[in-house]
């Protein structure tokens, strides 16, 4: 009894033996598989600079207030607007004297409106404002129906320039930036900036005026602004200033062939007979 006890005990070690090899070989190979990295966070990503870094080493953000600014106080007879003097963002984003403006305030006092409604800095928005007030409502008013709504497509964003991953960080993070589509009239049409179709002496004096007041002005020619035109204020060295707006021509007509009429089928005469002799 005792031999057929220990012939089992001693049988069953081999095999124990080759468990435990071939559980050890799986762990080794489990060990040669490299893990994924961790994702990256989003500021890891973009890697946006520091806000001090984008405002300058002198700047003191405990010294904003929630006072209107001398711009605040101009910007309101020319705008409907709404303060926010403090939007600091993660990295550079964010701004010194940041409003929400939704409307524009004509010199007849009727209100242009803006939609979506831009977040953006008081210098920004007010030469925008301007630019509404002064250029686009009388030219459009001149050629056209009435001016009654701008609409935007972007405006105060944390990303960098074309929203690529490395780089210099976007004015629009700064909300130092805004992009334009086109003008809704007041008898509902809409006036594309980038559209061939639309007036073109319309969208070269547009071109002229925002070229004359924005230190950056974009549109088609410009890969990443077929769609819209991208307005910045920008302070370069030198005064430099960057206007690439092309105005393109409308479409040419297409030359269709006239069709030629077929002649009208010969009449057949009574009584007559192809068979006769």
């Amino acid at each position: 009894m005792w031999g057929l006890k220990s012939g089992l005990k001693w049988g069953r070690r081999p095999l124990l033996a080759l468990l435990c090899l071939a559980a050890t070989g799986a762990l080794a190979r489990a060990d040669e598989v490299p893990l994924p990295r961790p994702r990256p966070s989003e500021q890891e990503r973009i890697e946006l600079p520091s806000f001090q870094s984008v405002m300058g080493p002198d700047f003191d953000a405990s010294s904003l207030s929630s006072q209107p600014t001398a711009c605040d106080t101009r910007l309101a007879k020319i705008a409907t607007m709404q303060p926010m003097p403090r939007l600091i963002g993660p990295g550079g984003c964010g701004g010194a004297d940041m409003v929400h403006m939704s409307a524009v305030l004509l010199a007849d006092g009727k209100q242009v409106a803006l939609q979506p409604a831009p977040t953006l800095q008081c210098p920004m928005a007010e030469q925008f404002a301007l630019w509404v007030r002064d250029a686009a409502a009388p030219q459009i008013a001149a050629t056209s129906a009435a001016l009654r709504r701008v609409e935007t497509y972007d405006d105060y964003e944390c990303r960098l320039r074309n929203r690529r991953l490395s780089g210099k960080i976007s004015e629009h993070a700064k909300g130092d930036a805004i992009d334009v589509r086109g003008f809704t009239l007041a008898d509902g049409r809409f006036i594309g900036l980038t559209d061939p179709t639309a007036s073109k002496p319309l969208r070269e004096a547009l071109r002229q005026a925002a070229c004359d007041r924005f230190t950056t002005v974009l549109g088609p020619g410009d890969a990443n602004h077929e769609n819209h035109i991208h307005l910045d204020f920008l302070q370069r060295p030198n005064g430099y200033r960057i206007c690439e707006w092309d105005v393109r021509e409308p479409p040419k007509p297409q030359l269709v062939a006239a069709k030629i009429p077929l002649p009208v089928p010969r009449p057949v005469v009574a009584g007559s007979s192809l068979n006769r002799h």
